[in-house]
């Protein structure tokens, strides 16, 4: 355990992905609080451009569920909140200047990002209690299915869905890349890539095999190409475009 490890670094280096839960609900003023914490994260310029979803109603979260890859989890979670990307209180602060809504890159990667912040927030803030969770990115399998079922207007995109609830399950930390492998002095290296590879999966492959559930036989490589070329999500540029995001 190094000098400087604290309750907060050990909380965040236990993180975990639970989709387990037990029936106990969250009380409603500790989720305003988690909510409260997610705000406190960093936001370009202040600006917040940022929304939830509290999806309650079953039919809602059956129809999310199935359009994210029938993940029942979405179903059965004490919560499921749609973090979404939300540009209308902006266009409207621009409106009041005489503005017209341009779309450009910048404004659609400011509010991707600060839902992400918001997003680690809660959920830290939800393990610090005993809560766990995980992050739903499925929803973009079928994003135009959600965004109708939420009602979403313009400006507005469902960037993924989170799970919370008090965890029925206790999973292994899955290791990281080594800090070694991110942290370049000065310039990238490119050189050290393939021994990283090898290296990681490897440390991947063993976690697979020894992990007390699900056990299977894989490596990072593989499962990062199957996950990455196999959910393109070509529709996406068109939705988002047709949204008002990344339009130039």
């Amino acid at each position: 355990m190094s000098t400087y490890s604290n309750p907060t670094i050990e909380l965040l280096l236990k993180h975990r992905s639970i989709r387990r839960y037990t029936p106990e609900s969250i009380a409603p003023e500790l989720l305003e609080l988690l909510i409260r914490c997610g705000q406190a994260a960093p936001t370009s310029s202040f600006v917040q451009a940022y929304s939830i979803i509290q999806v309650t109603d079953p039919a809602k979260r059956s129809a999310i569920a199935t359009a994210a890859g029938d993940q029942a989890w979405v179903r059965q979670a004490p919560e499921f909140l749609v973090l979404c990307a939300d540009l209308t209180r902006i266009n409207y602060c621009g409106e009041l200047q005489g503005e017209t809504w341009q779309g450009y890159t910048e404004h659609s990667l400011v509010a991707t990002i600060d839902v992400a912040l918001l997003a680690q927030n809660i959920l830290t803030a939800a393990e610090s209690v005993g809560l766990g969770g995980v992050c739903i990115g499925g929803i973009r399998n079928n994003i135009a299915t959600v965004s109708e079922v939420l009602e979403l207007p313009a400006l507005v995109y469902p960037v993924f869905g989170l799970c919370l609830g008090w965890p029925d399950q206790d999973p292994a930390v899955k290791p990281r890349l080594p800090v070694s492998a991110i942290l370049h002095r000065d310039q990238y290296d490119s050189a050290r890539l393939p021994q990283v590879i090898q290296t990681y999966d490897q440390t991947l492959q063993h976690y697979y095999a020894a992990r007390a559930s699900n056990q299977r036989i894989s490596n990072w490589s593989t499962q990062t190409y199957q996950a990455i070329y196999g959910k393109c999500r070509a529709h996406m540029l068109s939705f988002l475009q047709a949204r008002g995001f990344f339009k130039r």
